[in-house]
């Protein structure tokens, strides 16, 4: 059962919910729209116990030693 990202055209949310068919898609949690659509997500997987992490690559460290200018770490929207 995948996890899928979902974005609401109405409220303007993204959010993400288990699915139990690939064809679902819930309501908005916010505003109850049933007109959400499916994000394309990026793809990570992990082989076998322990495996490596298959994810897609970081980007690479700015002079100021983060992902980004804006959160210095890495892992904000703007480091997308």
């Amino acid at each position: 059962m995948p996890i899928y990202e979902f974005e609401c055209p109405q409220c303007p949310l993204e959010f993400e919910e288990l699915v139990f068919t690939p064809t679902e898609i819930p309501p908005c949690p916010k505003c109850g729209s049933i007109h959400t659509k499916r994000l394309m997500s990026a793809c990570r997987h992990k082989s076998g116990s322990g495996g490596r992490d298959h994810g897609p690559a970081s980007p690479a460290p700015s002079s100021g030693g983060g992902g980004c200018s804006g959160c210095a770490g890495g892992s904000c929207s703007t480091c997308k």
